[in-house]
Parts: C-alpha cells; structure tokens; sequence
C-alpha cells in the first residue's frame, strides 16, 4: 500500500482490482491487477528487489520510478516494461495514475517478450519499444475498454496468444533458473553449473543474456524474496528467519536487506 508523503503513515486512497490468474499461466505470470487513485497527494512506495517482471500500461498520470534511488524529473514512466534489478525499486505517484499491470515470472516474460531479457534488465522499456505497434494497439484497446473485467478480458487474450506461439523448447538456463527458485536462492550455482556440464562462466553468461541478471543475482533475490514471505507470514524473530532462508547469520541478512530493499529488516518492516 503506498503512503502519502503529505501525510505520514496514511494509506493514499486508491482501488486495486485483480484478475484470478487462468490456470495455462501457472509459471508464466503471478499477477494481473488494475490500479486506480482516487485521493490528489505526493504517494510513495519502496518496493524491494523481486522476481517479478512487470508490464504497466497506464491511463492516467505516469509514475516517477528510480532504480535503486530517488526519481527525478526525468524519471517519469507511463506504459512500459521493466526487468530485473538486484536493488530497491522507489515509484512516486501524485493522485491520478490508473494502470492495469501484469507481473511476469522471468520465464513468462521471456516468451511474452520474445526477445533477450537482458534487453530489459535494469532500466525502463517504454510500451512501444517492447511490443512494438502491438503495444499500441493493446494500450489503445485497453483504454477504450467499459470497465476492468473487459480490461482484464482483453489483456488475457493478448497475453495467452503470444506466450502460446513463443517458441516452447525446453532449455539449460530454464532448468537453472527453476532450481534456484524453487530452492528460494539456497542451491549451490556451482552444483548447477556442474549438473549442466558447463563452467560457472558459462552458465553467468548464457543466464544473464535470457534472464537478465546472472544466477548468483537472482538466487540473492530470491533468498530475500523467502525472507520476506517468511515475515508477511507471521514468522517472527528475524535471526530464526536469516537461518531458515540460508543466510549465513542475521548480520548477512540485514546487509542483503539493504542492498536489495532499501533498507535493514526492521526499518523496512516498518515501512
């Protein structure tokens, strides 16, 4: 939920609709959400490095995003798309930003794009420049759409069709990526790199070209991303939580916490 920095420690007004996800999108999206704001403010979110690979098409004012520090002038997005980022994601909005998002795994995005996800990694992508003309078109659909069900109807008719034409060969670096997920970052990347029979170079490179980020990156991610599940849960004691997530104490999870969130886990508890 953002927070207005006019007014400290209260919840902006906005509506936030979700799609329940098909099941042909297990393992390829983990969310599809409209988001509208209703109350005029300065509202900022801190949102901390996560697997998600996003798609924002936006109808309303764009947002100010930074990338692991605080927007500027220049920093105003509307629609666009965004990859992985080992760090802190800060999003300003002002009262009148309306977008409908859908949150790709890596492997989803990968076959959405269809393009390198290190064409993506670390920056912004306007709308165009990452659909091309289809991304007009569906930005175009979408704003004339009556109300968010149509909305929804229509962004899950463009997303199944092009992930279902995506070329579907199993690779080396789907296995990998899917290893270090489902371990929640604590597989060894040397183990991987030697059940593939490549060198650990090898599979940085050919990781980073498809994913984005190299795998020791992405296995950081997701040990932070498990840390953080474990609070939102109701886990408490945040050393029982750096042991349970393989850190290797809590004075590495809180370095980690900084790096990747913004800030140590309690501060960004807080938050």
């Amino acid at each position: 939920m953002a927070e207005s920095d006019e007014n400290p420690g209260e919840p902006s007004s906005f509506e936030l609709k979700a799609r329940k996800l098909r099941p042909e999108m297990a393992g390829q999206v983990s969310r599809i959400v409209g988001y509208s704001e209703t109350g005029r403010g300065h509202f900022r979110q801190v949102e901390p490095a996560s697997l998600d690979i996003p798609l924002v098409i936006s109808f309303g004012e764009p947002f100010a995003i930074g990338l692991g520090h605080e927007p500027g002038d220049n920093d105003r997005f509307g629609s666009f798309a965004s990859g992985l980022f080992a760090g802190p994601v800060t999003i300003d909005s002002f009262g009148a930003s309306n977008c409908l998002q859908i949150n790709f795994t890596p492997l989803g995005a990968r076959r959405f794009f269809g393009l390198p996800l290190s064409e993506l990694a670390e920056r912004m992508v306007a709308l165009d420049d990452a659909l091309g003309a289809e991304g007009h078109k569906l930005r175009e659909g979408l704003g004339n759409a009556a109300d968010w069900e149509q909305r929804f109807d229509i962004a899950e008719r463009v997303l199944l069709a092009r992930i279902g034409k995506a070329d579907v060969r199993s690779s080396e670096v789907v296995w990998a990526y899917n290893r270090i997920a489902a371990s929640g970052g604590r597989v060894r990347i040397a183990s991987i790199a030697e059940r593939l029979g490549w060198s650990r170079k090898h599979l940085a490179k050919r990781f980073a070209s498809e994913i984005g980020l190299g795998p020791k990156s992405v296995a950081r991610i997701a040990r932070l991303n498990s840390a953080i599940d474990a609070w939102r849960t109701g886990q408490t004691g945040w050393a029982g939580i750096a042991a349970d997530c393989g850190y290797a104490d809590q004075a590495h999870m809180t370095r980690e916490f900084r790096e990747l969130a913004g800030a140590a886990p309690a501060a960004w508890a807080g938050r």
